[in-house]
Order: C-alpha cells, then structure tokens, then sequence
C-alpha cells in the first residue's frame, strides 16, 4: 500500500502584494504555491482562492529498502511588512490507492485538486477509467499520468504530462499497461476556473473585481471508477464477425448464381434456352410484345392490325439506332408521312407519348463507351481524394497520441477500444462491409456485362431491339463508390471532427446522385448527363458542404445564398427533364434565358391558356420535387441547422427516394411487373434502412458541441461488448446500399422480352 500526505492551507489575507509562499521539499521533489493562489481565465480574468490544498507527491517503498518514514519540510514565508495569519494542515490520505470494479467519490475545485495511484491487476491488460458527476459544471479535467514526480494537478500545467480530456457529466479514458512500464500511474481531477471550454457562457472582456475571492464557490462531487477493458480475444471475434457476416453475401449470391445456372440448363435441355438467358436480359427465346393496356397516361393502343408491318432488324444492321421507325408513336405524330424528321431529336421528344425506342437511337457502343467514362473517372477522383485524406488523419492520429490531447477527437469513449495507434478501432473496423459489398456489387455488375457482352457477340436480334439498354459504366461507378465510402469513412472514424466530416459524407453524395443518375439513364439513355457535368455537380456540392460546415452556423448571408442557389437549381434542373434536355440558353439574354423561358411556358401554357400540362405524369414528379426541395430550402433557412453536411445529404437522400418511389409506382401503373428478385430487394432495402436508421440517430457524440459536451451523449457497447449503435448503423447501411444497388440493377428485368417501341418513358 502506497502512503500519500495532503498539505491544507489556509490564510485570511487577501492582500496580491504580499502572498504567503508555501515551499514542500521532499526527496525527490520541490512543491510550491501562493496564497491567495490566483487562476487567470479568458481575457486575462484573475481568480483568487485563500483556500489551497495539495497531494504531495507520494515515495513508495522499493523491495530494496522496505517501509521508511517520510521526511517531508515546510517552508512558509512572506515578504508582508505585517503579520499575516495562515492555518497549515497535514493529513495522511486513506484511500489513495484506487482498486478495481469499486467506486470512489471525492470533491475538489481548482485550488484543491486530486490525484490517486491505480496499480494493474495481473490478469488486466487494459481498463476504462469512467468518471461521472451530478453537475454539469464546474468544467473539469480528467488526466492519466505517468509515475513522475512533479503531478501536474493545476489547470494551466495538467496538460503537459500524460493523456487528458475535459468533462463535464462523464467522461471515460481507455488506458493499456503497455503504456507504463510501471504497470500503474495517477489519475488526476483538475477543476478549472472558468467554464467556457466545456461549453459554458464566455466570461466578458472586462476584467472582474481582482480581488474578489470564490474559496467554495467550483466545488464539484465526482465518482471515479476503473472498470477491466476487453480482453485480445474479444478482439479476435469482433474481427470475424465483421468479416464472416459480409462473406455470407457472397455466399448468398454464389447460392442464387448456382440456381439459375441450374434453371439455364434445364432450359437448354428443353430448348428454350434463350441467347442471354439469366444475365438479366432475355427469359423467352421467343419475345413478348407487351404494349401498354388501352386507357393508361402513355396513349398506347391496340396495335393488332399494324404489329404484322413491324419488321425485326437483321443483325447485319447494327446497333439499334433509328430502327423502330413505324411504331405506335409515329402513327400518332403529324409527320408520319415524312421520315426524315425523326432523326431529328427534337421533333422526336416533342411527342406526348415517348416511348424506350424514341431516347435508345444513338449507336449502343458509342453510349456503353460514354457511360465507362463514369467509373475511369471515379477511380481518378477516388485516387486523389482518399490519399490526402489518409496522410491527414495519419497526422491527427500523430498529434493525439503525442500530445495526449482526446479532446481533438470526438469518439464514444466508453466504448473506444484501441488497436496499434488507432484509438477507435472498432469504429474503422466496422466500415470493412462497405468494401466487401461493394467489391461483391462489382463482381454482379461484371458478371452480368460479361453474359451481355456474349450475346452482343452473337448478333442476336433480340438482345438489341428488345428490353432496357444495357450500359454497365454507371453500375460500375456505384460500386466504386460504395467501397470509397467504407475507407473514407473508416478515415474519419481515426480521428472524428469538426475539421474532416466531410470526408465521411463527400462519397454518400456520390451514391446518391449516381443513383439518381442511374435510375433516369434507364428509360433515357440517349440524354443522360455526361461523366463530366455530373461530376462537376458533385464537386460544387461538396465545395457548397465545406462551405456550409464553415460559415452555415451563424451566417444568415450564407444560408440566403444558398437557398437561392437550391430554389434555381431545382427550377433549371426540372426544365432540362421536363422538356427532356431541349431547353438551350441562347440569345442575347442567355444568362437568364433558361428561367425566362420556363416563366413564359408557365404562362401561356399553365396560366393564360389554362391547358392540362402536355406531359402530365413528368409534371406531377416535378411539381412534388420542387415543393419538398423548396421545403428544404425555407426549413434551412429559417433554422440553420448546426450539421449542414447531413443537411445536405437529407436533401440528396429525400430526391432520390421521391424518384424511385415514382419510377416504381409508374412501372405498376404500366402493367409492368416486379419479379420476385427485385421485390425482394425493395422489401430488404425498406427493413435494414429502417433499422439503420434507427441506430444513424442514436447519437453518440457530436462535434457541433464542445468535446466535453459531446462526452455526455456517449454509450457502452451494445454488440459482442465491441461495437457501440454508430457501428451498427455503419453495417446495416452498408447492407441497404447493397440492397438498394440490387434493386436499380434488378428493377426492370422483367422488361427484357418486351420491344423498346412498347416500354414508355417516364
């Protein structure tokens, strides 16, 4: 048992001129101090405390030597020209050794700190220091230091030794015996003056009374108890876990490639074994020219007596551009009598009822050729934006384990398990089933361009007349962007903060908008955006996020700009896809052409003329999307919310779920069907985006607030006594990403046998 002596001081005086000087010299080390001892705060405050009291720095006895007394000298002196009264006070401490499992409570204030010795047990390798009080303020200082003579217990020098962080209900230290060879060390309470780095008011400029005293007035009760960590095994089975669960998706989808493989044959073996059977593209080897039923929005009708003048293309003829040049469509237009017009694009998608044939005419290699452009270019931007990213919180991990400073990261500390210079393993190693499941949504992409690419080798006439075109880049660009959301976010989870959330969110824009992209190129592959402009956009959006994470906390001029940019981007973004990319800015006004011409559309066609929209189902889409995005944009406005980078993303989220509820609710409308592969990924996509959902707003820490304040919102463990709410959230959504990505894959598979000239566009 280790003795420890605390030294009480007190004086009546309050004269700054003539402090008492207290001196302790030891063995091993000198201890001084004042009183009144003085604190300065914000703006050069003085506060001044007559009441000090001190734990010397403790001498245990070495098997060498064995039990000794202590010889300990006081020196007090002042240089006061009268006598001063002071009350000295020597106390053994009792309970200086704290022990395992056992809560302890104590008080100190700043000029009485705190310090205890804890020892390892033999069987312990790591343990959680877990501290918690009843007040939020006084802020404090939790501090694990090394056995070194002097402890550094006040609050301008407890930062210079050792591992620290502010508190102000709770806070938790991860402390591994590797880190002292000793196998024991201190942990130091240090209450400080002024409350404004834990969040509290910020003390005015004006300097306070100087000689104003507050003794009592930061008295704060604490409860410290030192709880043993996991043991290396947990470890061991966190790691399977994590792995094991993800490789059972590979299973599944070996498990789902083996049946059809098995379903193939036997159709061989019948005979109906179509040219591209099971890539998602033919199931019949006989097509079925499903047209729309009689009385839908798209104006289909019946086209009995005029399918027998539709002439398939010979295989010779190449790419399907141009082919369905008398459909149902055509009959319908003014021109049919003249040909020639329908090679021009704009008189094309100026007919009420478009149909796949009318947005599919361009040559299928140019457009598979411009869509790869897609995932050449997201490799490119993922290669220079992950490795500035990785050197950076190689430097924040750097800094926190040098300086010892864990306010700079925001980390679930009762639940912060340490691997290596990691402190957050479990946090990065969650992130491992974005990776994998994207690497396994690559290998399905890459499995179906190969069977796509086998029947485009045989010429089959129906591999290119029929069903949705096949272009794999975007697909491919998902997938690369569902593995660099895992690394980066697993980036960020090093060292969580106010400086590098964006890193965690940059990549979740790209999927979103990607997918959006995706799910418009289905039914409009002739006028999608290019790679170029779409990563552009993305780039503008993640320029307006670093911006808003910035300035979007107390700027009102920065949320009206950016209302501004949302309300207009919708409007010129709803044009383009209303009038399917025939609006142009041109004429001396081009500036403001594209928006004075949509107000002169809503005029003479909505307003002065009172007429029923020409493209009914388009306009119901877009009236609805611009309501929710203006909603968004007045919501901002008026709250400025504090997290704009998940503001963001809520609205890229919202946008996407709004266009795939209305493609999914138009694809019923026209008789299409949902196979039983694609509804079973939407009714998985709905379930694990609920739950993940559910533990995404489990907020465990926050770096809107101060560090101490985002130690009040952290939890234990919940999985395996591994893994806290946040990483679950990160494996769930990597598994409704995935699912997600199946069902724009999956989605109009059932669309494979019917002819382009019968699928309409919406």
């Amino acid at each position: 048992q280790v003795d420890a002596v605390r030294v009480y001081v007190n004086s009546s005086s309050e004269n700054l001129q003539y402090p008492v000087l207290f001196v302790v010299r030891q063995q091993k080390g000198v201890l001084s101090w004042q009183v009144p001892l003085i604190f300065r705060g914000l703006y050069q405050r003085t506060y001044n405390y007559q009441e000090v009291s001190r734990t010397l720095c403790p001498s245990e006895p070495t098997p060498e030597t064995g039990p000794s007394d202590q010889i300990i000298f006081v020196d007090v002196s002042s240089m006061a020209p009268f006598n001063i009264a002071y009350e000295l006070l020597v106390t053994r401490l009792e309970n200086f050794q704290l022990e395992t499992n056992k809560a302890f409570n104590f008080t100190a204030s700043p000029s009485q700190p705190q310090y205890f010795l804890y020892k390892f047990p033999q069987d312990v390798d790591s343990v959680i220091i877990k501290v918690v009080s009843d007040a939020v303020y006084p802020c404090s200082v939790v501090s694990v230091q090394d056995i070194v003579c002097p402890v550094y217990d006040l609050d301008h020098n407890v930062e210079f030794n050792g591992v620290y962080q502010s508190m102000t209900k709770q806070a938790a230290i991860t402390v591994q015996r590797k880190d002292f060879p000793g196998e024991q060390f201190f942990v130091v309470f240090v209450i400080k003056p002024e409350d404004y780095a834990c969040g509290g008011s910020v003390p005015s400029s004006i300097h306070g009374n100087v000689n104003r005293t507050w003794n009592l007035q930061r008295m704060k009760n604490l409860r410290v108890t030192i709880v043993p960590s996991i043991k290396k095994s947990v470890y061991v089975q966190a790691m399977f876990f994590s792995f094991l669960s993800f490789l059972s998706f590979y299973l599944g989808s070996v498990v789902v490639a083996f049946v059809h493989y098995v379903r193939v044959r036997r159709k061989a073996s019948a005979g109906r074994l179509s040219p591209e059977d099971g890539s998602g593209i033919m199931t019949s080897s006989h097509p079925i020219a499903a047209s729309t039923p009689e009385g839908s929005s798209y104006g289909a009708i019946d086209e009995s007596s005029s399918s027998g003048g539709h002439q398939l293309s010979s295989p010779e003829r190449g790419p399907p551009a141009g082919s369905d040049t008398d459909s149902s469509v055509e009959e319908e237009s003014d021109f049919d009598t003249m040909p020639e017009i329908e090679s021009d694009k704009n008189v094309i998608r100026t007919k009420v009822f478009l149909y796949l044939s009318d947005l599919s005419r361009k040559d299928r290699r140019i457009v598979s050729k411009k869509y790869k452009i897609y995932f050449w270019n997201i490799i490119t931007i993922a290669v220079f934006y992950a490795l500035p990213v990785i050197q950076l919180v190689i430097t924040y991990q750097t800094v926190v384990n040098v300086t010892g400073n864990q306010d700079i990261c925001y980390y679930n500390f009762l639940c912060a398990h340490p691997f290596g210079v990691l402190s957050a393993f479990n946090n990065i190693l969650s992130n491992v089933g974005h990776v994998l499941l994207g690497f396994l949504f690559l290998l399905i992409v890459l499995r179906r361009d190969i069977l796509h690419r086998r029947a485009m080798e045989l010429k089959d006439v129906y591999t290119l007349d029929y069903g949705i075109p096949k272009h794999f880049g975007l697909f491919y660009a998902m997938g690369i962007a569902l593995m660099m959301e895992g690394v980066l976010s697993a980036c960020y989870h090093v060292c969580p903060n106010y400086s590098n959330f964006q890193f965690d969110a940059s990549f979740m824009y790209m999927i979103a908008g990607l997918c959006m992209l995706k799910l418009y190129q289905t039914r409009h592959p002739d006028i999608n955006a290019s790679a170029y402009s779409a990563y552009a956009s993305f780039a503008v959006v993640i320029c307006l996020a670093v911006l808003g994470v910035v300035f979007g906390k107390n700027d009102m001029w920065f949320w009206v700009i950016f209302s501004m940019i949302h309300v207009l981007a919708s409007l010129a973004l709803s044009t383009q896809i209303y009038y399917m990319g025939r609006f142009k800015i041109d004429g001396p006004d081009s500036d403001l052409g594209i928006f004075r011409r949509a107000a002169m559309v809503l005029y003479t066609d909505c307003i002065k003329q009172c007429s029923r929209p020409m493209y009914m189902d388009r306009m119901v889409l877009l009236i609805v999307g611009n309501l929710v995005n203006w909603s968004f944009a007045i919501f901002g406005l008026v709250y400025r919310p504090r997290d704009f980078a998940s503001y963001m993303l809520g609205i890229f989220i919202c946008n996407l779920l709004l266009y795939l509820a209305f493609y999914i609710i138009m694809k019923l409308r026209s008789s299409e069907k949902l196979l039983p592969i694609p509804l079973f990924c939407i009714v998985a996509t709905g379930v694990v985006w609920a739950a993940a959902l559910y533990f995404f707003f489990q907020s465990l820490s926050s770096w809107e607030e101060t560090p101490a304040e985002s130690r009040e919102k952290n939890r234990p463990c919940i999985l395996l006594g591994f893994f806290d709410d946040h990483d679950v959230w990160h494996f769930l959504s990597a598994a409704a990403l995935f699912f997600s990505f199946l069902v724009l894959l999956t989605l109009d598979d059932d669309l494979d046998a019917v002819r382009r000239d019968k699928i309409p566009v919406f």
